[in-house]
């Protein structure tokens, strides 16, 4: 196995790049980290995106020490494109509080199964790996924001 095999099938060797809504830094995060990732130039709470598929869910969703936006998504489904800045805006607000987590369907069937994503887009608010909040269907940032902000306050 070369090294880059071994880091694309190990979570904690994934990293995602974030840019820093604050300062504009560029910032590696990895994928399964606990806690807050913060700006390593301003230190400000960094809006958290990044994916998981079936090999790395546990360690990305399930284990995560943040609430948890999950975005089950595939690529060839329009409506998931009408909630994706819905996804980055969320993340963006509650930037510290959140972390979102797309898994697109087709790739990670075992995830799709366990929480039987029939339909598409499936948005859950997971906390300590249970399902506090389930949106289906496309809606707009606002809507979306709305139904994050509850879901949290009631998580």
């Amino acid at each position: 196995m070369t090294q880059g095999q071994a880091a694309r099938s190990d979570p904690a060797a994934r990293a995602d790049i974030i840019t820093c809504s604050n300062c504009a830094a560029r910032n590696r995060v990895s994928a399964a980290q606990t806690g807050t990732p913060r700006c390593g130039r301003c230190h400000k709470p960094l809006p958290w995106i990044t994916s998981a598929g079936d090999d790395d869910f546990e360690e990305v969703v399930t284990r995560s020490s943040l609430p948890v936006l999950l975005d089950m998504w595939a690529p060839w489904c329009a409506p998931c494109r009408i909630v994706e800045p819905g996804v980055e805006r969320a993340a963006q607000t509650h930037a510290g509080r959140l972390k979102a987590v797309k898994v697109n369907v087709d790739t990670a069937p075992r995830v799709s199964e366990r929480y039987a994503a029939r339909s598409i887009p499936m948005l859950l608010l997971v906390r300590n790996g249970e399902v506090k909040g389930k949106q289906v269907g496309a809606v707009g940032p606002d809507k979306l924001l709305s139904w994050v902000e509850s879901s949290l306050a009631a998580a």
